[in-house]
């Protein structure tokens, strides 16, 4: 089973490219300290309606800093898509392997005991790869992440919006299920999905 800390000192462990439909390739990989250039031109450019469906505490370097700071001391890894040719970051997928309560506390409610062998997912991709089918491509490849770190299902980190209609079908279509909604302090409803893991190709 893998550690963040063995990722952190070897990238290439989790490192894959990935052809998309238009004959470009993304490289998918773990986050490292020297892409906080990169990730705060990925966060400055997304849209404010990316930005209404995946929050973060910023959208800057500074902010970028802080999560490559970040990289192997907390419970998170993150990892990004690289386009091959340029070495732009166009996307930022986040696993917590660790659960909050408030999550627990959900889940509990619609009947479902979250457990250690559960973790959290939440994609972001830049405004020019959405709706490309890119998610779909690299899902895979998230989930073969989650078990090698023994992880068996996953949900959805702070749920997804409901008016997020486009995620709601790609979530679907990976095969969550949804078990709950729940309102946010602002008023919007958002939908807890969770997946089980199918066993990796090879049993």
């Amino acid at each position: 089973m893998l550690t963040l800390a063995e990722v952190a000192a070897e990238p290439a462990l989790l490192t894959r490219r990935v052809g998309l439909g238009d004959g470009t390739e993304v490289v998918f990989r773990p986050l490292t300290h020297a892409d906080a250039e990169g990730l705060a031109e990925f966060l400055r450019g997304l849209s404010p309606e990316s930005r209404r469906f995946s929050t973060f505490g910023g959208y800057d370097l500074a902010f970028a800093r802080e999560l490559c700071d970040a990289i192997a001391r907390y419970d998170k890894l993150r990892l990004v898509l690289e386009e091959a040719e340029s070495g732009r970051i166009v996307g930022l997928l986040e696993l917590a392997l660790d659960l909050h309560p408030s999550d627990i506390a959900r889940y509990r409610e619609a009947g479902i005991v979250l457990t250690a062998a559960d973790c959290r997912f939440g994609p972001t991709l830049a405004d020019d790869h959405q709706g490309r089918g890119v998610g779909t491509l690299v899902f895979p490849l998230v989930a073969d992440v989650a078990r090698r770190f023994g992880r068996t299902r996953i949900v959805l980190w702070g749920g997804v919006l409901a008016d997020n209609a486009r995620a709601v079908r790609f979530y679907e279509k990976q095969g969550f299920r949804t078990v709950g909604a729940f309102t946010e302090a602002d008023g919007t409803r958002a939908l807890d999905m969770i997946l089980d893991l199918p066993a990796p190709p090879d049993g």
